[in-house]
């Protein structure tokens, strides 16, 4: 390891490691490495640093990987780890800590044994063997199981072998989205695929709506490990049966039909076997162009469901209008297999930049009832417009009427980025208002399926179109193409009343944000900076002046094994720190070691880093009391006596506390225990604590003002453009000043 890592997981600067080189003469000698560049021994450096009592800061995921680049590339360790991990899961606490514990020789022979229970139900995998140079690794394994759970440590095991294989265009479906797709199946489907399964995603999401039968294929490896793994942690009682290679080439279940498929596909894949399938009786709606290698897929999907079978996928917004898939496109919609489409927003789910779509799929049954209609929503802009958190235009107008782009291919949907292996979604995704999303998705789908010749559409939000308005020149499936709201929609005194109520709320808000910046107060510190002694996190709580509790992922282990309850009570999300709202979700899956719930003054701290500007921390008052936490958050628990909360919270949230406590690029992971605090006495604390307050209201009053401020004008553009709102009447020309002509 360098001198950086070693920086990292003791949390003192790459100063102080050079001073514990020169001063102590016991410090462990390089091992490797260039005089300039030395490399240390890992188990060296751990035991010097217990020795003189300097505890770990680094995360148990940090820990892993660095136990990993150890051992070089090309090792395989990884890809042996993956049995390891499913045993492990099953194991206590204190089973693991004193399995880690063990001597070197009797740590790999035990973790051999242990690894052989489950190898055969992951893909691929080789009787395992693990040599003397493993063992850093494995007791890191193992602590990263222990500490931040099992599917933590796979993710960071996937991390690894992605970078190695340079595997690159592999995405992670966001936890959110993957729920709001098995959502939409069928109460009481059973038996899903998922052909381009990745990371296992979507069929866990599967497993929590009640799906007994889960088939996967990925064309990696190591996404097949990662699948069964996952599976075997998520959905434990579930017949799983992962395989891997290129299913479009080589299918694996040829002979198999599901109740659904689930599937997030590879994207512009222009080697996905055109030619030498040419001729393949899965091509129902029509031979896939060369250049539409998400049509191949969809018929692939289809060609696997039972008749009445549902299909919800995951596909890029050119697929609804590049012209070279319309002939199949039509097909699909003259058969009534395409029900619906929904836009979801840009920054929902990798690539970033591009506002991706949901498409279900139902295989029409000989004989069945004819489809008229498909559905469209547009949750692109229900995002954009309900983002303020009060009634948008589109509401109004209800109220009134009664690709992916690049050259690589975007691969094994369900699966992390190898940028990074957080089993968290993306960091736009993990502050994406999904709950909010899925709610009104599942609504508008809830009422469609049940009457569809009757659905009642929603001007701007939802729209059922006839299939012989869809089947012109063009076949256009874009969900803001059908659904934008008309002239007809909008009732013109509503839409007046609600310019009204808007500029009324906007006024308030405003004068609340002059209230909040007010200046006064504020004055120089001196000719210079002030300085003083900072404690880490972890310091301070080894002293007892605070307690921090980590926030689990939803689907990782408990601390005896067992699954994750389900919760039906309010819960703070990373969304809810960054805008100032209240807890906003709630009936979500939370792991058992994260039912703490929220205190009054605790603080808290978001895990992943979003770069836009928005609060990293905040401190809970009464609302949030009684609240359990969401995924991707740190809970810290001062000591009232020792701590101003607000103090701590403000200082932790420093962009510069967060960037020297993080580790990732695509995805930005904080460390609390590397965060630092200046040692001030409490009297002063409390005067820091009662200014970072001020400014966290500042905060959110500048967001709720621009957010009633974009809804205000999209409210006015609605209305003039539709010709539903007449334009003020001009000032009278007499009465209007002289322009100030030495302004020009």
């Amino acid at each position: 390891m360098t001198a950086a890592e070693i920086s990292r997981i003791a949390g003192v600067t790459r100063a102080t490691v050079s001073n514990w080189r020169r001063r102590h003469d016991d410090f462990p000698a390089p091992s490797a490495g260039t005089e300039t560049s030395p490399l240390y021994d890992l188990s060296a450096v751990q035991a010097w640093l217990r020795g003189r009592g300097h505890t770990s800061t680094a995360s148990p995921t940090e820990e892993l990987r660095t136990a990993l680049r150890l051992l070089g590339p090309g090792s395989g360790v990884a890809a042996r780890l993956f049995p390891l991990v499913a045993a492990a899961s099953r194991r206590t606490t204190e089973e693991l800590a004193e399995l880690a514990a063990a001597p070197d020789d009797q740590l790999i022979a035990r973790a051999e044994k242990t690894a052989g229970e489950l190898p055969a139900a992951v893909p691929e995998a080789q009787p395992v063997r693990y040599g003397p140079d493993d063992a850093g690794a494995v007791r890191a394994l193992l602590g990263c199981v222990r500490e931040a759970g099992a599917q933590a440590a796979v993710d960071v095991l996937a991390e690894r072998e992605l970078d190695e294989g340079a595997a690159s265009g592999v995405y992670q479906t966001p936890e959110g989205l993957a729920l709001l797709m098995a959502r939409l199946l069928p109460a009481g489907t059973s038996r899903v695929l998922d052909p381009a399964c990745g990371s296992g995603t979507l069929l866990a999401a599967a497993a929590r709506q009640g799906a007994q039968e889960l088939f996967g294929q990925d064309s990696l490896p190591v996404q097949g490990r990662r699948t069964a793994v996952r599976l075997l942690l998520a959905a434990p009682e579930a017949e799983t049966a992962i395989r891997v290679g290129d299913s479009l080439r080589a299918d694996a279940f040829p002979d198999v039909t599901v109740d659904a498929v689930l599937c997030n596909p590879p994207f512009a894949d222009r080697d996905w076997g055109h030619d030498e399938l040419a001729y393949d009786p899965r091509w129902a709606y029509g031979l896939p162009p060369r250049f539409e290698s998400e049509l191949a897929w969809v018929q692939h999907a289809l060609a696997h469901l039972e008749p009445g079978g549902y299909a919800v996928m995951l596909l890029p917004p050119a697929l609804a209008f590049r012209a070279s898939g319309r002939r199949v496109r039509a097909e699909l919609i003259r058969s009534g297999a395409l029900r619906a489409v929904v836009s979801l927003p840009a920054r929902a789910a990798y690539p970033l930049h591009i506002g991706l779509q949901i498409w279900v799929f139902q295989r029409p049954e000989p004989g069945g009832t004819d489809r008229t209609t498909v559905l469209f929503v547009d949750g692109e802009g229900e995002q954009r417009d309900g983002a303020a958190g009060t009634p948008s235009a589109t509401d109004t107008a209800t109220a009134g009427a009664g690709a992916r782009g690049g050259s690589r291919p975007r691969r094994s949907a369900s699966s992390s980025s190898a940028a990074s292996s957080a089993p968290a979604p993306s960091a736009s995704a993990s502050s994406f208002d999904w709950a909010g999303l899925t709610d009104r998705v599942l609504a508008q789908w809830a009422a469609f399926t049940a009457a569809p010749d009757t659905y009642a559409d929603e001007p701007g939000v939802a729209r059922a179109v006839p299939l012989v308005d869809l089947l012109d020149d063009v076949v256009d499936v874009t969900p803001a193409r059908h659904v934008r709201a008309t002239a007809a929609d909008l009732d013109p005194a509503a839409l007046a009343r609600r310019v009204h109520d808007l500029h009324e709320q906007l006024a308030e808000q405003v004068a609340a944000l002059a209230a909040a910046s007010a200046s006064g107060g504020w004055l120089p510190s001196g000719d210079s900076a002030r300085e003083w002694r900072t404690a880490t996190v972890s310091d301070l709580a080894r002293g007892g002046a605070l307690t921090v509790l980590r926030a689990a992922t939803p689907g990782t282990r408990g601390s005896k094994g067992g699954a994750a309850p389900t919760v039906d009570r309010p819960v703070i999300t990373a969304q809810d720190i960054s805008a100032a709202n209240p807890p906003s979700s709630g009936a979500v899956d939370i792991h058992a070691d994260a039912t703490q719930p929220v205190a009054a003054g605790d603080v808290l701290v978001r895990a992943v880093a979003g770069g836009d500007g928005a609060a990293m921390t905040r401190v809970a008052d009464d609302r949030d009391a009684g609240a359990l936490l969401g995924p991707h958050i740190h809970l810290l628990r001062p000591d009232p006596a020792r701590l101003d909360p607000w103090f701590l919270a403000g200082f932790l949230g420093a962009e510069d506390n967060i960037a020297s406590a993080s580790t990732g690029s695509t995805l930005v992971h904080v460390t609390p225990g590397r965060l630092r605090v200046p040692l001030l006495p409490l009297e002063e604390q409390r005067r820091y604590g009662e200014a970072f307050r001020r400014v966290y209201e500042l905060r959110a009053a500048v967001r709720r003002t621009a957010d009633l401020a974009a809804d205000t004008a999209a409210t006015l553009t609605t209305g003039l453009t539709a010709g539903v709102l007449l334009p003020p009447d001009a000032p009278d020309a007499s009465n209007t000043p002289e322009p100030d002509s030495r302004s020009a």
